[in-house]
């Protein structure tokens, strides 16, 4: 395969990752709830995924566990910060630690664990297109289904009732419980189908794009993928954009070392990282992006009583 066709497969692959994580935290924040726990549900979910598709066989099986593992450790944190009105920051945080522990203590037996021989999924006649072929039509479903889902949650968000409530409990939530709308209920369903989205990142990270189980194989993405919902001012095309950006990034250290750069490696490796703190500290210098699509309540505790 072409150099170039392999870099932008893998950027593929490794922006799917960034993709469905941003996105299940993009409706989070549409919602007006901030999760810092994604890189602990992703950790989760990725050991769930794996020993459900060490003990099955079934890959399929392992995306449906980690997804609800997923979203268990999500409804933990919703009902946490919606109905118990803890801080959402540093119950976001705590979740991230507990995920983290808990899957380095639950995965101890599966370090040594490989999955069974998956099978290709090349789409006919396309995928034997020079070049565009191996780049674009050899890729897992799973890549074509974050594409698709960002198609969806656009139309969702902006084209349907219930995506104008949700959006509407995001930018002012006394206003929506005015109107009769179930609030922290929706924010409740949000942070949890925000949180399987995260879930069937993880289980796509352990199960797809790195067949193992290994101690904190996450790596940061969480945090990446939190970064990025900002970067894209919560607008679901800008989060699939971004996502392939910072994938293209992550696989350029592999490419750039196999070209035999003489370049320290742990400049390579710093490169997905420094480029989210530079892009961050691009869109801070024109606060208006960022107030312009922000969601108002971000962050913010709601109280039906008050």
């Amino acid at each position: 395969m072409d150099s170039a066709a392999l870099l932008v497969a893998a950027t593929l692959s490794a922006g799917t990752v960034l993709a469905f994580a941003a996105l299940g935290l993009l409706i989070n924040e549409k919602a007006g709830i901030v999760n810092l726990g994604a890189e602990g549900m992703m950790l989760c979910a990725a050991l769930a995924g794996f020993a459900t598709v060490v003990h099955s066989g079934n890959i399929w099986l392992g995306f449906v566990a980690g997804m609800a593992a997923g979203a268990v450790l999500a409804a933990i944190f919703g009902v946490l910060v919606i109905w118990l009105n803890t801080n959402q920051y540093a119950t976001g945080l705590a979740l991230s630690l507990f995920g983290a522990g808990f899957s380095a203590f639950a995965g101890i037996g599966y370090v040594q664990e490989k999955l069974p021989e998956q099978a290709q999924f090349p789409i006919p006649l396309l995928a034997d297109i020079p070049f565009v072929g191996p780049a674009l039509f050899r890729q897992h479903p799973m890549v074509y289904l974050a594409m698709a889902l960002t198609i969806g949650l656009i139309w969702f968000l902006y084209r349907t009732r219930a995506g104008l409530v949700l959006r509407s409990v995001g930018e002012s939530p006394e206003s929506a419980h005015a109107l009769g709308y179930p609030v922290r209920r929706i924010r409740l369903a949000a942070v949890v189908a925000g949180g399987a989205l995260c879930g069937l990142a993880g289980a796509y990270v352990s199960v797809v794009y790195t067949p193992l189980w290994v101690e904190g194989m996450i790596a940061g993405k969480g945090w990446i993928a939190l970064a990025l919902t900002t970067f894209a001012t919560w607008r679901p095309a800008r989060v699939l954009l971004g996502a392939y950006l910072f994938g293209g990034v992550t696989m350029l250290q592999f490419h750039l070392q196999s070209l035999g750069l003489n370049v320290p490696t742990q400049w390579l490796t710093m490169l997905p990282y420094l480029a989210t703190i530079v892009v961050l500290v691009l869109i801070s210098r024109n606060p208006l992006w960022i107030r312009v699509n922000m969601p108002t309540s971000i962050g913010k505790p709601f109280d039906p009583g008050a």
